[in-house]
């Protein structure tokens, strides 16, 4: 058993773990991990590697959300049962682009688009979007509550204004779709769509169909949500797809790749457990903001990084 490798693998598993679920990018943050902390092993297992260790991520989705997923839930009545069906459905509906496009341009992409200063890129960029898309809410937000003040508001939020305290909460008060049980068919698929943007390294799967979202008028919660769950057969196919090509070139496991591969994948579960969590929690009185400036920071020291390095 090499400790060693062991360590490194573990050490991806917490990096997956946490930015899976945050939007700022695992995959760009993998590459980058990589280029400091090199697992020894082979090319076709690292690329295999890095898709497939996202299954214990997935687990975490599975087990979290497992009531709200399962529609033979014993506990759940005929609308509810119905109702789960219908999610499942537009589950399915918003990752037929992400395949339709993704499957046949999956090698072109990984061949292109892996470089640092494209995900650096894609840091920035999404970075920026974030923080744009925040202000306009809440100016809009600012709008609408003075508005309500001098009592000429059309629009009231659930609660009183006088009960939210930050522009933030009320601009997600004022978002369109409040329940994940009943958004719009249309939504889900313009969602999806937007999940075609994360093919590009350093967009994050989790960060384009958030913006998507919240564009489309969910509130933080609902946009988070149903991107975890959107993550499901995305990332069960994306795996299923690697380790396919993996084992049809000949390849097979080492003792120490199996564990390398289980040990990234079992830290991967653990961290993302936390992560979602967090997220969820903190969503709910806080705005995307700081992701925005996290990915324009990163983005910017490693463009700094590799033009000084070369």
């Amino acid at each position: 058993m090499n400790i060693i490798e062991l360590l490194k693998a573990a050490l991806y598993g917490l990096v997956e773990g946490i930015t899976e679920w945050l939007p700022i990018s695992s995959t760009g943050h993998m590459l980058l991990l990589n280029q400091f902390v090199t697992l020894d092993v082979s090319k076709d297992f690292w690329d295999m590697f890095l898709v497939v260790i996202q299954l214990g991520a997935i687990l975490a989705v599975v087990v979290l959300f497992f009531y709200q997923l399962n529609p033979f839930s014993p506990s759940k009545g005929k609308d509810g049962r119905k109702a789960t069906w219908r999610l499942w459905g537009q589950i399915i509906l918003a990752c037929l682009p992400a395949a339709i496009i993704g499957i046949p341009l999956d090698d072109w992409m990984e061949e292109h688009l892996g470089s640092p200063f494209v995900i650096a890129a894609a840091l920035i960029v999404y970075g920026i979007a974030f923080i744009i898309i925040e202000s306009v809410r809440e100016h809009k937000a600012k709008r609408i509550a003075a508005e309500a003040s001098s009592g000429h508001a059309k629009h009231m939020a659930k609660r009183s204004f006088e009960d939210i305290e930050t522009p933030s909460e009320l601009a997600d008060e004022d978002a369109a779709i409040q329940d994940v049980k009943k958004m719009p068919w249309k939504t889900a698929f313009g969602i999806g769509c937007f999940q075609v943007l994360s093919m590009i390294p350093g967009t994050s799967r989790s960060g384009s169909t958030i913006i998507g979202g919240l564009l489309l008028g969910c509130s933080r919660s609902v946009a988070a949500e149903f991107t975890f769950y959107l993550a499901i057969p995305v990332m069960v196919g994306a795996s299923g797809l690697r380790l396919v090509k993996y084992f049809l070139k000949g390849n097979a496991f080492t003792t120490t790749e199996a564990q390398i591969l289980g040990v990234g994948c079992v830290v991967a579960f653990i961290v993302s457990i936390l992560s979602i969590r967090f997220l969820m929690g903190f969503v709910k009185k806080h705005d995307f903001k700081p992701f925005g400036w996290y990915r324009i920071l990163l983005g910017a020291a490693v463009i700094a990084y590799f033009l000084l390095a070369a």
